[in-house]
């Protein structure tokens, strides 16, 4: 027999859906004392991202998804995928 391994098909770029990427049901996500500037877009925001900085759930989510493109196209170009 010969040892023949299967390979995997390359994994599908999942659709940008808004509000379902991220999960901020946690308490910690949540400023008490009061909003702040998002790092983002600038708005007032209660809501903290996992670094605790100020961010609204749905910019955190399109800077994902624009950082996990970049890093996809920078690969792509490398030649590598």
């Amino acid at each position: 027999m010969t040892d023949r391994r299967r390979r995997r098909a390359p994994p599908t770029e999942a659709e940008y859906v808004p509000g379902a990427l991220l999960n901020w049901n946690d308490s910690s996500h949540w400023d008490y004392s009061g909003p702040q500037p998002c790092r983002y877009c600038g708005q007032p925001t209660q809501l903290k991202d996992s670094k605790g900085k100020h961010a609204h759930k749905t910019c955190a989510e399109e800077a994902l998804t624009t950082q996990a493109a970049e890093t996809t196209a920078a690969y792509r170009m490398r030649g590598t995928t």
